[in-house]
């Protein structure tokens, strides 16, 4: 005989399994995150940088990255610039100021696809056209979505 009482047991039973499941789903797929280490070239300078890999389905499975980007020589005439580059683009560049520092809070995604999974870093001073920019080494940031 099946009573009341062992049916709420059965549900609230298989609602706990199904928690379980969702959360063990979600945990494979959470953000990644990560700092960002001070870069530095030639009258630039990049700091207090963090990044996430966005999981697939949010902020179009982004690579978002903030920090402060600085222009250390402010009598030099040149601006600056942090750049970021996405598997299978180029790369993006997002300018300072002359002679000041700018917090810089942006995403990267490529819209084909559901998540990003590699991205590229590095900042640089712009030193015009005729004369080539000076640029911090590029580091490159991966995650592997299929193995959490």
């Amino acid at each position: 005989m099946v009573t009341e009482a062992w049916m709420k047991r059965v549900a609230l039973g298989l609602a706990a399994v199904g928690l379980m499941l969702g959360g063990a789903v979600a945990a494979s797929h959470s953000p990644v995150e990560g700092t960002l280490p001070a870069f530095a070239s030639t009258g630039v300078e990049f700091s207090g940088g963090k990044y996430k890999f966005n999981r697939p389905g949010v902020n179009h499975g982004a690579f978002e990255w903030r920090g402060q980007l600085k222009d250390t020589s402010s009598v030099d005439g040149h601006n600056v610039y942090a750049e970021v580059k996405v598997q299978g683009h180029d790369w993006v560049r997002y300018y300072g100021k002359q002679g000041r520092a700018v917090r810089l809070h942006e995403s990267n995604w490529d819209g084909a696809q559901r998540y990003t999974a590699k991205a590229g870093f590095r900042v640089c001073r712009d030193r015009g056209a005729l004369r080539p920019n000076n640029c911090a080494p590029t580091r490159i940031y991966t995650h592997d979505w299929d193995r959490g």
